[in-house]
């Protein structure tokens, strides 16, 4: 098989972006204007999860509908992207680059598609990204596979060909019931649930780490390696 027989998905908060703390800080001053008091619970509860709007809306009572928490907490991500306040992670870029190597990249993102072109634009990755598929684009979120099939579809790509690189639990156990390998890069390393790492095919600390790991299993997929039974030897 040629190169362009395998693809790369990934995700993009936290495991292409450092959107950590921003994400917490826009959706927490939204809520205080709505008399919520943002708890690290919240910001906790954010974190990979694809239904954020209605989470950020229900801590508002009747005071906020989700499609409000969509408008107006974008618009201050973009701000912020313009600002210079969203960054890549370290070793981002290159992981990019190297996913390229082995054929085209998608993004696959519960993020809205407004924010997520502006820091694609905005740190130069938008011309290295084949397809990008946001919040808006599939009917249930992850932990559900949608996005990730989407995704595979986008690249012409059968899911079982392709490489997911993921930060959280609900990302993986999305990218793994859609049939992709997952290499999962937890943010700041943290342990991850029995059940996600359980789903990984390998795991690193940090995007940096996560570079030859990506190779290896782009080479596995090149050779062969644990492919389906019904498409072995089928070249």
């Amino acid at each position: 098989m040629t190169g362009t027989d395998r693809a790369t998905v990934f995700d993009l908060d936290d495991t292409l972006v450092d959107t950590a703390e921003m994400w917490p800080r826009v959706c927490a001053a939204f809520t205080a204007r709505h008399g919520h008091r943002w708890r690290d619970d919240d910001s906790a509860a954010l974190h990979g999860n694809g239904d954020w709007a209605q989470y950020v809306a229900a801590l508002c009572g009747a005071a906020a509908g989700k499609d409000e928490v969509v408008e107006v907490c974008t618009a201050a991500m973009v701000d912020a992207c313009a600002a210079g306040l969203v960054r890549a992670l370290p070793g981002a870029s290159r992981l990019v680059d190297e996913a390229r190597r082995h054929g085209p990249v998608a993004v696959a993102t519960a993020s809205p598609r407004l924010f997520t072109a502006a820091v694609l634009e905005h740190l130069g990755l938008r011309g290295r990204v084949n397809a990008v598929v946001c919040g808006e684009d599939v009917r249930r979120a992850k932990p559900a596979p949608d996005a990730y099939l989407h995704a595979a579809a986008a690249l012409g790509v059968p899911p079982w060909r392709c490489v997911a690189v993921e930060d959280s639990p609900n990302g993986i156990r999305s990218a793994a019931a859609a049939g992709l390998r997952v290499l999962a890069v937890p943010r700041g390393g943290a342990p991850l649930p029995a059940d996600a790492a359980a789903l990984s095919t390998a795991q690193a600390p940090s995007a940096v780490a996560a570079l030859p790991l990506l190779t290896r299993l782009h080479d596995d997929l090149a050779s062969g390696v644990g492919a389906p039974a019904e498409t072995t030897g089928r070249r």
